[in-house]
C-alpha cells in the first residue's frame, strides 16, 4: 500500500478541508472589487461633504462680517439721527429756516369759545450772517464767465430793479406761528 494515493487521515485530513482547493479563488475577485469601489466612493463622499462643509463656513463668516459692517453703520446712523434730534440741534435748525419761537396759545372750545390770549411771535432781531463765499456768475456760454460785478440782462418785459428781501409789514392779520410739532 502505498501512502500518497490514498485518503489523508487525521491531522492532514483537517488542514485539507480548511485549504480550498481549484477554483474558489476566482470567486473572490468581484467580492474584493466591491469592497474597493465601496471604500472609493466612501472617501469620495467625504471629501465632497468636507469641501462642502468648508465652503459653508467660508460663506457664514463672510455673512458674519457682512452683519458686523452693517450694524456698525446702523449704529453711526442711529447716532446722526439722535444728534439732529437734540433740542438745541431742532431750535438751530429751526431758526435757519426763518421759524421764530410760537407766542402764547389760544384754544377754541367746542362751543366756539376762544380760550386764552393768542399773541403774535414775535421775530427776533436779524443776527449778523456769516460771511459766504462769492459765487461765479453764470456763464454767458462765451467760455468767458461773467464778473460778479455786472448784471446779467433781464428778460424782456421783466424789471431789473433790486428785489426788495424784507417782506411787507400787515398790520391787519396776526402772523401765524408754527405749534411746535
Amino acid at each position: 500500500m502505498s501512502a500518497a494515493r490514498g485518503p489523508l487521515k487525521g491531522r492532514a485530513a483537517r488542514l485539507g478541508r480548511l485549504m480550498p482547493s481549484g477554483p474558489s479563488t476566482a470567486a473572490r475577485t468581484p467580492f474584493v472589487l466591491l469592497v474597493v469601489l465601496l471604500l472609493g466612493g466612501g472617501l469620495i463622499t467625504l471629501l465632497l461633504l468636507n469641501s462642502a462643509l468648508n465652503q459653508g463656513s467660508f460663506k457664514l463668516r463672510e455673512l458674519k462680517d457682512r452683519t458686523t459692517e452693517l450694524t456698525d453703520e446702523e449704529q453711526a446712523l442711529q447716532r446722526d439721527v439722535d444728534a439732529d434730534a437734540a433740542p438745541d440741534a431742532l431750535e438751530r435748525r429751526a431758526r435757519e429756516l426763518g421759524m421764530v419761537p410760537g407766542g402764547s396759545p389760544a384754544f377754541l372750545g367746542p362751543d366756539g369759545k376762544v380760550l386764552g390770549e393768542p399773541t403774535v411771535a414775535a421775530s427776533p432781531k436779524p443776527s449778523p450772517t456769516p460771511s459766504r463765499t462769492p459765487t461765479r456768475a453764470p456763464d454767458d456760454g462765451t467760455g468767458d464767465p461773467a464778473p460778479s460785478g455786472t448784471r446779467q440782462a433781464a428778460a424782456p418785459g421783466t424789471s431789473t430793479a433790486p428785489r426788495s428781501t424784507a417782506p411787507a409789514a400787515d398790520t391787519t392779520a396776526p402772523t401765524p406761528t408754527t405749534s411746535g410739532r
